[in-house]
């Protein structure tokens, strides 16, 4: 357990979740959608995968993203939306969870979540107001920078970390001005995860402390961020609520039965499925890129 804040941070993260669910379920009603909003079978299995897998700290967004896309599930500019909604809650779960039992410095803890919200608050913002165009962009170079830690770390070329639990002085406010940054690219749909994990290790953390630390971050950011998404309507909502459904008791499997998988495999899979969907998505933005630069 965290000494200091953390029964407070835990029941803050309650709060929120139950804001969250609230406001989400407001802003739809007011929207009076028409059709059926339920999640269909894929969309729930693609919610149980990537969060089971994401309790074990292979990350949700890059291979959700590559299953709608090889599934053409949604507009692509509707992909980050989509993500940052759908795995808020699944992300609160594993935050519980890890924040609970795993031990870090508060401060550390704390500063670094609350720079992340910021930079999702005005994120999301911008992300949200995007063309098509724009948001492929951005989400193929995402989609490349994700292939590239996975590629890090499955050729053990990432830090290994030090022992240290909590971080202090300059150190610190480099890693929140880090997370800030971090917390501002989850909008846009490249996963907080991997590059946390790599950031505390270099600043001579212990690798076991990122999961609180991205856990946590995420589980307060994406509800902030999501909402945004979720009044511009630049989301899709059912397969959001299959996220949201099938995601939860996957958390909940992954970190209290199986605990632990050799990932290796899986993580080359992870790098050859999203680099696909990196190139595809780039391609489908500079299609009709010609144009656009003979204009200029």
């Amino acid at each position: 357990m965290n000494a200091g804040g953390a029964p407070g941070l835990l029941a803050a993260l309650a709060l929120l979740a139950l804001w969250y669910v609230a406001r989400w379920w407001s802003i739809e009603r007011a929207r009076q959608a028409t059709g059926d909003t339920r999640p269909g079978v894929l969309d729930l299995l693609t919610g149980f995968v990537t969060n089971f897998f994401d309790t074990l700290g292979i990350g949700s967004f890059a291979p959700t993203t590559a299953i709608f896309r090889l599934r053409a599930r949604m507009p692509d500019e509707n992909i980050p939306g989509t993500l940052n909604v759908g795995h808020a809650l699944p992300t609160i779960t594993e935050a519980f969870i890890f924040i609970a039992i795993v031990t870090v410095d508060f401060a550390t803890l704390a500063g670094m979540i609350a720079a992340s919200i910021a930079g999702a608050w005005l994120g999301a913002g911008m992300v949200a107001r995007l063309p098509r165009r724009a948001v492929q962009l951005g989400m193929g170079v995402a989609l490349l920078v994700a292939a590239t830690l996975f590629l890090a770390a499955n050729l053990e070329w990432t830090p290994a970390g030090g022992e240290a639990l909590g971080l202090t002085g300059g150190t610190l406010a480099f890693a929140i001005a880090a997370n800030f940054a971090l917390g501002a690219l989850m909008t846009l749909g490249i996963g907080l995860y991997a590059p946390c994990l790599i950031l505390v290790s270099l600043l001579g953390l212990n690798p076991i402390a990122a999961f609180p630390i991205m856990m946590g971050s995420c589980a307060f950011l994406m509800p902030v961020g999501g909402l945004r998404f979720v009044r511009a309507g630049r989301y899709d909502l059912r397969a959001a609520l299959g996220l949201v459904f099938g995601g939860i008791p996957a958390v909940l499997l992954a970190a209290f039965v199986v605990k632990s998988l050799p990932l290796v495999w899986l993580r080359w899979l992870v790098v050859v499925v999203v680099l696909y969907t990196s190139v595809a998505m780039l391609a489908a933005a500079l299609r009709k890129a010609p144009a656009a630069v003979a204009a200029l």
